[in-house]
Parts: structure tokens; C-alpha cells; sequence
């Protein structure tokens, strides 16, 4: 028998009881994986063991991908208009709506996130995600192309077929609903993976739609380890078309495998060091703010965290200073708290590497200027901490670190600040703080990143694209952008009228 999650929540954000299975979802179904192996699913709260999940194998993605073959060919596809695909997305984001505390619940118990974010930013954006692209579904269109009155010529925009979906343990349901959207809107089938540390919102999805009436085998979601189910669908010639979210370093294992295998479709949404550059004119009290939140929410485990933050000298002490009095100020704790801000790391194995970044920095010689330890006994947290007196060549000025951690950098010139935001190998997002609007888009249109935002972080939209320059990735999520990696251009000539002798 597959297996479940059943747990009874009383906490001061969220009451109620929530029980779902977690097997293999395939064709409509749940089981058990391949070999009948489960995984531990550890709450970072405790660490200890919150419940168990089916391992699915390479035999299993074989299994569901036949599965959404069929699917595409028989009830989704062409076979099914895109007026009727936006019906079901938006019957998804209505029982989306219904469960919200439950899945934010979910989210924040796997995860380590707060309750409070996750309802009010994860389950929220998820859902305004589904309903923009069921608005997509039925505009779907080519365009005819005029060459000579005795032909017609005009394309189509198809949809690929089965695409492979691998998202990351960071953001779950919304990254979830961030490729789900446009490749449902398209009309395509999906086999995807969540994470093996954070798979429980997916899983739940799994219910909510089928509750919704989408056919057996439109969405099929195996639950694996990287090496085995990650690999497998990177790899399956019958898979067209791939979207992974996480690291650099396993998006490269991914593109590796898709070049080897049929030369599929790849998109990818990679890391990110993304610089903040705050100059004298800000506004100060609101750019503290807006830095605490793009280095520090989510525990730091954000891709397009501005945890590099450029101050310029005018302004650097009183910067520190009020920055200082923001971390003081964060709270820590359980995250169905009701005024905690900040969680634990979302495992141990990264709460590791995170405390190894942090002994680096003082190792290289910078100085923690607030934080730097773990927060009590049980768990993985980890204080939110700033860095000061730093140079280029750190590891933690270089790497992403993607935890609680901040480095703060002092420049006097602007074109210099320039010259070191751009000096990385990554190009995801970047910040810009100044009341002068001419310089704002002077230092945004200079930035070499995907995204850009002023006078604010850490704040994408469903309809705006989203994704990086450089080793940040390839391709965009969200927005019209999307869709254009979910669909097959296919060009019509019709002769009216053109004879051909030989």
C-alpha cells in the first residue's frame, strides 16, 4: 500500500487535520514505486522524521511517461480545445483556494517556512500563477503569413508532448505552479519530480487535480532521488522538452543529459549572487528594509536573494547601523509562530554546507558583524548573519551561499559598483536603491542579470518573466515568455492555385 501523511496541527497560525497519500502518482493513481522502497521526509523544525514517502525509479518514470504519452494522445493535446484546458486550471486554483491554510501548512512543515508566508506569498502567488495561465489557454494562436495569392502559408503553435518537470525544496508549490501553468495552458503531459527533501505540497497537488477533472495522465509526479529519477527523465528519449530549477551545478548534469539523449528542449533557472546596490540617495529606512527581506526571507533560500549589498560610503555607517537594529529585531522559531519571521534551513545537509560558508568567511578574514551561529539545539537554524570587511576573492562573496547570510560592501564610485556587481559568473537578479530615476535606470539597463528591481527586491510577478543572464540559466519562467518553451512552431504552405510541371 502507498504511503501517507496524516498529522493533526494545533499551533497558534493553523489548526486542523491534514492526511493525504504520498506514493507515486501515475495515471491518475498513487502506488507504490518500482521496488516498494520508501523515503525518510525529515521536518527541519525537529529533525526528526515527519513521515515517509514512495521511492519511485527509473522503471517508474518509464511507466509515467507511457502514461502521459497516452494522456497527450487520447484526452489532452489537440484532443482538447484550450477553452476547456482553462476551465480545469481554473477549477485547480478554485480548490487551490479552498485548501490554502492546508497547503500552506504543508509548505511550512516540510520546508521550514513560516505559515504566514507561506499562505500570504507561496499559496497566494501559486494560485494568482494557475489563473493566469488558464487565462493563456484559449489564446494560444499562430499567425498567417502572406506570400502570394496563390498561397496560403500560416503556423501553429502545437504543444510538444510529455515535457519532464524537476523543481527544487526551496519554494515547492509555487515553483510547481510556475511549469505546470503554461505547459497545462499549452496542452502538453507532465511527468515531474519534486525535490526528495520537500516533496509534500506536490504530492497534495496530485488530489486537488484530479479533483479538478484533469484526465489520467496529464500530470504524473515521481517522487526520487536526482541520481536515479532526476537522471531518468533528463535522459528519456520520449520526453521532448525538460524545465529544471536549482542549482548551477546540477543544471549542467541536466543539460549534459538532454544533449545525450534526443537534444530536448531545456530550460533552465539556475543560481544566483545578486548584487543590491544602494546609493546615498535612498531612502534609507525603506532600502534597510527592503535588504533584511532580499537577503533573510525564506531563511535565506531564495535564488534571487541580494545577498551581495553595495552601500555606498555616504550613507554606510547609518546603513550598518539600522541594518543591524532590523536583524536584531527578526524572530526566530517555530514556523507556525505568530510572529515568527525566520525558520530553519530546510535540511541538515544544508544547514552544513551554510555553517562551512559561514567558517570560510572567517577563515578568509572577514568579520561577522552580526550572527554566524546556530540558533538552540533542535533543528537547523541558523542566526541571520552579516558580513563586513570582505574582498572579491571570498567564497562568500562569490559563491551563493543561499542561506541566512549577508555581505556588505562600501563603494564610493558608480561605475566601479557596476564593474563589481557584474563580476560574476551568475546573472539571475540585482537591486537598485536611489530616488534619482535617471541613475536607477542608468545602473539597471548596466547590470548584466534577468531581472532588475528598484527600490525594492525579491518581488517577480506572474506575468513578468523570470530567469538570468549568464550561468543563472536559460530560458524564463513565467509571463507570455513562457508559453513559448511549451510549443512547437509548425509553418502550413497551402498551394491555391501554383502549378508545377517538370
Amino acid at each position: 500500500m502507498p504511503t501517507t501523511f496524516n498529522q493533526d496541527f494545533k499551533t497558534p497560525t493553523y489548526s486542523g487535520k491534514v492526511a493525504f497519500n504520498t506514493g507515486v502518482y501515475i495515471n491518475g493513481e498513487f502506488r507504490d514505486g518500482s521496488d516498494s522502497t520508501t523515503i525518510d521526509i525529515i521536518n527541519p523544525t525537529t529533525g526528526r522524521v515527519l513521515t515517509k514517502i514512495s521511492e519511485a525509479t527509473a522503471k517508474d518514470v518509464d511507466i509515467a511517461v507511457e502514461a502521459a504519452q497516452k494522456a497527450f494522445e487520447t484526452s489532452w493535446g489537440l484532443k482538447c480545445p484550450g477553452a476547456q484546458r482553462s476551465i480545469l486550471l481554473n477549477r485547480l486554483a478554485d480548490l487551490m483556494e479552498k485548501n490554502h491554510d492546508e497547503l500552506a501548512a504543508i509548505e511550512a512543515i516540510d520546508v521550514g517556512k513560516t505559515f504566514n508566508w507561506a499562505k500570504n506569498a507561496d499559496v497566494a502567488s501559486s494560485i494568482a500563477c494557475i489563473r493566469y495561465y488558464a487565462g493563456w489557454a484559449d489564446k494560444i494562436t499562430g499567425q498567417v503569413i502572406e506570400t502570394t495569392e496563390a498561397k496560403l502559408t500560416y503556423t501553429r503553435h502545437e504543444p510538444i508532448g510529455v515535457v519532464g518537470h524537476i523543481i527544487p525544496w526551496n519554494f515547492p508549490l509555487l515553483i510547481m505552479c510556475w511549469k505546470l501553468g503554461p505547459a497545462l495552458a499549452t496542452g502538453n503531459t507532465i511527468v515531474l519530480k519534486p525535490s526528495e527533501v520537500a516533496p509534500l505540497s506536490p504530492i497534495r497537488m496530485c488530489e486537488l487535480i484530479a479533483e479538478a477533472g484533469f484526465p489520467p495522465g496529464v500530470v504524473n509526479v515521481v517522487t526520487g532521488y536526482g541520481n536515479t529519477v532526476g537522471n531518468a527523465i533528463s535522459m528519456h528519449e520520449s520526453i521532448e522538452k525538460i524545465s529544471f530549477t536549482g542549482s548551477t551545478v546540477v543544471g549542467r548534469k541536466v543539460m549534459e543529459a538532454a544533449a545525450k539523449s534526443n537534444l530536448k528542449n531545456v530550460t533552465l533557472e539556475l543560481g544566483g549572487k545578486g548584487p543590491n546596490i544602494i546609493f546615498n540617495d535612498a531612502d534609507l529606512d525603506q532600502a534597510v528594509n527592503w535588504a533584511a527581506f532580499g537577503v533573510f526571507w525564506s531563511a535565506g533560500q531564495v535564488c534571487c536573494s541580494g545577498s551581495r549589498i553595495f552601500v555606498q560610503d555616504g550613507i554606510y555607517d547609518k546603513f550598518l547601523e539600522k541594518l543591524t537594529e532590523k536583524v536584531k529585531a527578526i524572530n526566530a522559531g517555530d514556523p507556525f509562530g505568530d510572529t515568527i519571521w525566520h525558520g530553519p534551513q530546510v535540511s541538515e545537509g544544508h544547514y552544513k554546507r551554510i555553517m562551512e560558508y559561514i567558517q570560510s568567511g572567517k577563515d578568509d578574514g572577514a568579520k561577522v558583524h552580526i550572527g554566524g551561529e546556530r540558533i538552540g539545539t533542535e533543528g537547523f537554524f541558523i542566526e541571520p548573519t552579516v558580513f563586513t570587511e570582505t574582498t572579491p576573492e571570498m567564497r562568500i562573496v562569490k559563491d551563493e551561499i543561499f542561506g541566512p547570510v549577508a555581505v556588505l560592501i562600501k563603494f564610493s564610485d558608480e561605475q566601479d559598483v557596476i564593474r563589481q556587481a557584474n563580476d560574476t559568473v551568475y546573472g539571475l537578479s540585482a537591486a537598485v536603491f536611489t530616488t534619482n530615476l535617471n541613475r536607477a535606470i542608468e545602473t539597471a539597463h548596466q547590470i548584466k542579470a534577468g531581472m532588475t528591481f528598484i527600490n525594492c527586491t525579491n518581488s517577480p510577478e506572474s506575468n513578468v518573466p523570470f530567469g538570468g543572464f549568464k550561468q543563472s540559466g536559460v530560458g524564463r519562467e513565467l509571463g507570455e515568455y513562457a508559453l513559448q518553451h511549451y510549443t512547437n512552431v509548425k509553418a502550413v504552405h497551402v498551394n491555391l492555385g501554383i502549378s508545377m510541371s517538370i
